[in-house]
């Protein structure tokens, strides 16, 4: 694969490219989008022409570059999360029936938790985790469902780098919120991202017993009934995990 005079490649370049669009925002002028993937301007004008061509990209009227439909449609139909969601839905719908609130569902990569799927309705009660989006994973109680159930080799890693990247909370903390989540079944956070909001989650796992996800809700503060929303999500989780079970014999 070529490289550039920085000894970059042509993947490396495109990756930035594409990379650079922030959470939330559909559209960059092209100067904006070289700046942000740190490519000179001609550059990045060919690569944004070639990524168009094929569909990747959208390149507008004045400069304007958006995400192409044929990114959306390979990333939706080859998702790796794909039937992770497929077999969740239907459990989500109904915890979020009984609740009326936030349901979430979300994956590990890396350090943090990744929010694949999500419900909410209107009145419900604020939620920062977005599908597609991240937290890390001391302040997600998803997160904390999640790595509470990883090997203890990856608990070791990730407790051995924490200092590195958290700045705010000690190890010991983490180290303490990981063996109470293992040791109940659940994680729960209160008032960590929102003041006003509590966080459950559970962790899902496939018929090979491995924890692929979690699955979480967030209530307000006010109206917390642990006795009830632990036994429903833990139904819904050994739920999706069947799914997921009959999926993988399929």
């Amino acid at each position: 694969m070529a490289n550039s005079a920085s000894g970059d490649s042509v993947v490396d370049r495109v990756v930035r490219v594409i990379a650079a669009f922030p959470e939330g925002v559909t559209s960059l002028q092209l100067s904006d989008l070289a700046d942000r993937s740190a490519l000179p301007l001609s550059s990045a004008h060919r690569l944004v022409r070639q990524l168009a061509d094929h569909g990747f990209l959208d390149l507008g009227a004045g400069g304007t570059v958006r995400l192409g439909m044929r990114l959306w449609e390979l990333v939706n139909r080859n998702a790796p999360t794909l039937a992770l969601r497929q077999a969740a839905l239907p459990f989500m719908e109904d915890i979020q029936q009984v609740l009326n609130q936030n349901v979430n569902l979300a994956v590990l990569d890396g350090w943090e938790a990744l929010f694949v799927e999500r419900l909410s309705r209107r009145g419900s009660v604020a939620n920062r985790a977005r599908i597609a989006g991240r937290m890390p994973v001391h302040i997600s109680s998803a997160g904390l469902a999640l790595m509470s159930h990883q090997s203890r080799e990856l608990q070791a890693e990730y407790l051995g780098q924490f200092s590195d990247h958290s700045g705010k909370v000690s190890v010991d903390v983490v180290r303490q919120l990981l063996a109470e989540t293992a040791q109940q079944g659940y994680a729960q956070l209160a008032g960590v991202v929102d003041p006003d909001t509590w966080g459950i989650a559970v962790p899902v796992m496939d018929g090979k017993r491995r924890t692929v996800a979690a699955l979480g809700v967030v209530v307000p503060l006010a109206e917390m009934r642990l006795q009830a929303l632990v036994p429903a999500l833990q139904t819904a989780a050994r739920g999706i995990g069947r799914q997921l079970g009959a999926m993988q014999n399929d």
